[in-house]
């Protein structure tokens, strides 16, 4: 029996992911900062979930979680780096704390959990990580600055770890959903989510996310998997498009009514 675990697993796509891979006949690490929410998870799903606590910005917080569960587990198969927060808005009335916190989970937050995990990865009969990057990874997007960056970053990550733990035998791939319905994306001050709507749901991100676990590891396997329709036309239009035309759509996409 494989195992998964999950960074920001107590709700959201997190979640998902977590009752998805259950079902399918996974040992499930549900981790979060949440930790009542996480216990409460792992209660519903019953055997072969394990919840703990996990502040993804701490390090030593993800060696002790990474110990336990894989001691637990038997061996680590699957790390989900999947927490993240975002704040929208223009980017001068976020305060420079909140960037700073953006920085510290959605980058340093991966950063961390590829690092403690590789050990435990290395070891395992089978080794996979999927990040949770985002559409906002395409081109820079307004009202999100700090979390467009980051996942910028987490793509970055990505690339260059899934060509540097070749070696390893270990694929590192992502997904890149558009707006999921979830609560980080409820009372956002960005015209993008109201121009392109909300389309996708976390079960849709979970399903993709299961693919990429599954998938085959071939040199046509993509490093990275749009999620949505729409994510799929941008990504595709942006590997084709002069920089000027990615520009003036985003410009499009991101006019307040």
């Amino acid at each position: 029996m494989q195992s998964i675990f999950i960074s920001g697993a107590a709700q959201g796509i997190g979640a998902a992911i977590a009752t998805l891979f259950h079902q399918q006949g996974y040992k499930v690490g549900i981790y979060d900062i949440n930790i009542s929410q996480a216990e409460q998870l792992a209660q519903q799903l019953g055997n072969n979930a394990k919840a703990g606590l996990l502040d993804v910005s701490d390090y030593a917080q993800w060696q002790a979680a990474l110990t336990e569960f894989t001691a637990w587990a038997g061996e680590l198969n699957i790390l989900v780096n999947n927490a993240g927060i975002l704040y929208s808005g223009a980017f001068e009335n976020t305060d420079i704390q909140s960037h700073h916190r953006t920085v510290d989970i959605n980058i340093k937050g991966v950063l961390n959990g590829c690092h403690a995990a590789l050990p435990f990865l290395k070891t395992a009969s089978f080794a996979r990580v999927i990040n949770l990057s985002s559409a906002s990874a395409i081109y820079g997007q307004p009202d999100l600055v700090s979390y467009s960056a980051s996942k910028f970053a987490v793509r970055g990550i990505t690339e260059a770890l899934d060509i540097e733990w070749k070696k390893y035998g270990i694929r590192v791939l992502d997904v890149m959903p558009l707006f999921v319905q979830t609560a980080m994306v409820k009372n956002m001050d960005a015209a993008s989510i109201d121009n392109m709507g909300v389309h996708l749901t976390a079960s849709d991100v979970a399903k993709d996310v299961y693919s990429r676990a599954r998938a085959k590891d071939t040199l046509f396997t993509a490093t990275h998997l749009p999620v949505g329709l729409k994510t799929k036309v941008l990504f595709g239009l942006s590997s084709v498009s002069p920089q000027f035309v990615n520009r003036l759509s985003n410009l499009l996409i991101a006019r307040r009514k």
